[in-house]
């Protein structure tokens, strides 16, 4: 530890990483509330021992008192969770009532260039949100809960080292004109991440220190708790929308699509920058009209100090044969829209997983709608990319 950090000495020091690992931020009052309690409920964590055993896991193992502590060699192989197939019945139960602590092994900071310019080394996988369409299950098997890493002062130091090796940016691109894009939140919801733990104050904290560089996380949920972090313009904000038909059926226990959109405001005036993922984009009958809707109730909803900064990705929706199977067990209503063999074929994903997408000649046509409805009905809102 001490290696990483100092070389990191006069970006972010021993001293920030010090303060990174603080106790967790008083004051905080949605995170105790009913909403809350709703989505994580924990009764059981699975823990590696070295991560329990972390400041950051006895905080988080004295944030929950009543769950029973499971010791585990790894947190990728629990056979009792991921490898259980009969779990796919209690996916939502184990979501809200289990918790993984791990310790991260490897730090990689991966090239992206379409939400941000890199990915960074997150702080959870899993989610204890239940969207019907998230990749990450396709990875973990019959249980999806959030598994979240401990060793937050390694992570810092590597994004330091690479913010450091980086220096400014010297041309724009589309993920920012100024700045070095990191995605903080590829494989979890930072927002939610935020009721069990304060990784993703401390990751936000840090960027603001990094004045060539910007944290960015997608979310469907709305924590008020975060409008107390002073992020001071260093971090983005990405609210993923989609028609509310549509998040109803597939988009289970997030926050509603108007919530998301009416703390748009509240997020930017706290120091966030806010863009929207028009997210994912399901073909099924009505679909334009849905997000004709939608997009029209945006432009109604949204204050023009929004809109003048705001930007958006549209990413039309890549399924999975095993994540199919899985849904057909827990939530077989969602696969009438999004397992569409008449109009998807195989794909090979960046990451070497092997999915379905929409087949050219209808993702093309779906992609030049939506630019036609975003140009029809809310033409302030710049598409970043769209694929």
């Amino acid at each position: 530890m001490t290696g990483a950090a100092g070389a990191d000495e006069g970006l972010f020091g021993l001293d920030e990483l010090a303060a990174a690992a603080a106790p967790p931020t008083a004051g905080r009052t949605f995170r105790d509330g009913p909403e809350a309690r709703r989505i994580l409920r924990i009764t059981e964590i699975h823990a590696e021992p070295a991560a329990a055993d972390s400041l950051r896991g006895r905080q988080i193992l004295a944030r929950f008192p009543g769950a029973r502590v499971v010791p585990v060699a790894s947190h990728w192989r629990i056979p009792d969770l991921h490898g259980n197939a009969g779990n796919v019945d209690r996916w939502v139960r184990v979501k809200s009532g289990t918790l993984v602590l791990g310790e991260r092994a490897s730090f990689p900071v991966r090239p992206n260039g379409r939400s941000a310019d890199w990915i960074a080394p997150g702080l959870s996988n899993g989610c204890a949100l239940a969207c019907a369409y998230c990749y990450v299950p396709r990875r973990k098997g019959h249980a999806n809960p959030i598994t979240v890493f401990t060793n937050t002062e390694r992570v810092l130091a590597a994004l330091g080292r690479h913010i450091a090796a980086a220096g400014p940016k010297t041309e724009p691109n589309q993920c920012d004109p100024d700045a070095w894009v990191y995605d903080i939140g590829e494989n979890g919801d930072c927002s939610v991440d935020d009721l069990i733990s304060e990784n993703t104050a401390d990751l936000i904290r840090a960027f603001r220190k990094w004045p060539t560089a910007k944290a960015s996380f997608a979310t469907k949920f709305v924590n008020p708790d975060l409008l107390a972090l002073d992020p001071r313009g260093r971090t983005r904000v990405r609210f993923s929308v989609m028609p509310p038909e549509d998040s109803r059926l597939l988009d289970l226990r997030t926050s509603p699509v108007r919530a998301r959109l009416e703390a748009a405001a509240d997020f930017l005036d706290a120091g966030y920058e806010v863009h929207f993922n028009l997210s994912p984009v399901v073909l099924r009958e009505g679909w334009e009209r849905a997000w004709g809707e939608l997009l029209g109730a945006m432009d109604d909803l949204l204050p023009r100090r929004v809109k003048d900064q705001a930007a958006a990705e549209v990413i039309l929706l890549t399924h999975n044969r095993e994540l199919h199977e899985v849904n057909l067990g827990w939530h077989p209503r969602a696969e009438d829209v999004l397992w569409r063999p008449d109009l998807q074929e195989p794909k090979r994903s960046q990451n070497g997983a092997v999915n379905v997408r929409y087949r050219p000649g209808p993702k093309a046509a779906a992609v030049a709608a939506v630019r036609a409805l975003v140009a029809a009905r809310a033409p302030w809102l710049r598409i970043r990319y769209a694929f």
